[in-house]
């Protein structure tokens, strides 16, 4: 059967919304191909016939997770399009674009069925109102909600394991330093320490940065040379600024 043919006039005088998301915003510096791939999905939406002035990319979602709807604005502006009636086709490259909990992603396939909006992914074009697609899209959405409860539950297991062998390793805390063989130790700090007694004793904590600064002193940091943020050039005013 040709899926196109799913396609009738009255779901192309509607919008056509391409859903991007990805889980978090590692995944988007890191993982940007598959960014990149849902953009694509416009390309997509014309191929199928839809004019490019009524093709609409939702991308409010970029680094949230998709196990609730909550917090993402981009999933509810989707919805909220699709019970207006305003939408006549939802394009993502998989079903757990969407949500990976089975009562948003069902939610979806109802009001979808309800308002004739047809669903697109990289498998091909589903009209909820089929009860085959429907089963069909309630599947993916079952099956991609156990796989991210599968992953958890491996990586969890994986840590555990190695936490009873004891090769468990993590950070250290501030003034705590590590060996290659696992042994760790306190960092001296007697001369940091000083100066803390110094100033909650006699201006409190807020002036410890000042007598750090006037004393030349350098706190102990643990976090990685990546994390560390520029050197402030020699005369600047106010503190470098985290890279976001």
């Amino acid at each position: 059967m040709n899926r196109e043919t799913l396609i009738q006039p009255s779901h192309l005088s509607r919008t056509a919304l391409v859903y991007v998301r990805q889980s978090t915003p590692k995944q988007v510096a890191l993982n940007q191909e598959s960014t990149r791939r849902q953009y694509q999905l416009t390309e997509m939406a014309q191929k199928l016939g839809w004019p490019r002035p009524r093709i609409s990319v939702i991308d409010d979602d970029l680094g949230l997770s998709g196990t609730s709807s909550n917090e993402r604005l981009g999933f509810q502006r989707l919805v909220a399009a699709i019970s207006l009636g305003e939408v006549g086709l939802v394009l993502v490259t998989e079903v757990s674009r969407l949500s990976r909990l089975n009562s948003d992603w069902h939610r979806v396939i109802e009001l979808c069925a309800v308002f004739e909006t047809l669903i697109a992914d990289e498998d091909g074009l589903d009209d909820p109102r089929d009860p085959n697609d429907r089963l069909v899209l309630g599947l993916k959405g079952t099956l991609f909600s156990a796989e991210l409860h599968i992953l958890h539950a491996r990586m969890r297991g994986g840590l555990l394991n190695k936490a009873r062998r004891g090769a468990l390793a993590l950070r250290l805390p501030v003034g705590c330093g590590g060996s290659p063989m696992g042994a760790w130790s306190r960092i001296p700090m007697s001369r940091c320490g000083s100066l803390f007694r110094r100033s909650s004793t006699n201006s409190g904590g807020c002036r410890v940065p000042e007598r750090f600064n006037a004393t030349s002193t350098r706190m102990v940091c643990r976090c990685p040379a990546r994390c560390r943020p520029a050197p402030t050039p020699e005369g600047s005013s106010g503190s470098p600024q985290p890279t976001r």
